[in-house]
């Protein structure tokens, strides 16, 4: 199968009721699941992108608290909606207001959390060159 077919969804599962998150199954037999908070902490719009790169933040890691800050209650991140967007995307309406982000199937895939992609939620790191030093 090709690298591009690998990206495309045998099936999609959103829990939406019971708010654990979404699964997919991939046309390769490989599985996914994210949950609500990474989905939510790897939002892909052009606004939480660039608060991720001012911050340091990588994709799927929480904000952190400003220094000296004291944690308030906030409540978990949930989506309210979840809709396709055309054959190559999903997008959630969250309980915080923020709708703008487009997780692409490649973009989900690429950022595989489970442990045999080893990426934990994160971009996985190019192989070490084979340069000698």
């Amino acid at each position: 199968m090709s690298a591009a077919g690998a990206a495309d969804p045998r099936s999609v599962k959103v829990n939406l009721t019971a708010g654990t998150g979404m699964e997919i199954e991939w046309k390769d037999g490989h599985r996914s699941s994210y949950g609500f908070t990474w989905l939510r902490d790897a939002c892909p719009c052009a606004m939480c992108d660039d608060e991720r790169a001012k911050s340091g933040r990588g994709i799927g890691q929480p904000a952190a608290l400003a220094p000296g800050a004291l944690p308030m209650f906030k409540p978990a991140p949930k989506p309210l909606k979840a809709e396709p967007v055309g054959k190559y995307a999903i997008k959630f309406q969250w309980n915080d207001g923020h709708e703008l982000g487009i997780y692409s199937w490649q973009f989900l895939r690429e950022h595989c959390p489970c442990a045999e992609c080893g990426s934990g939620g994160a971009q996985v790191p190019a192989p070490a060159s084979s340069q000698a030093q």
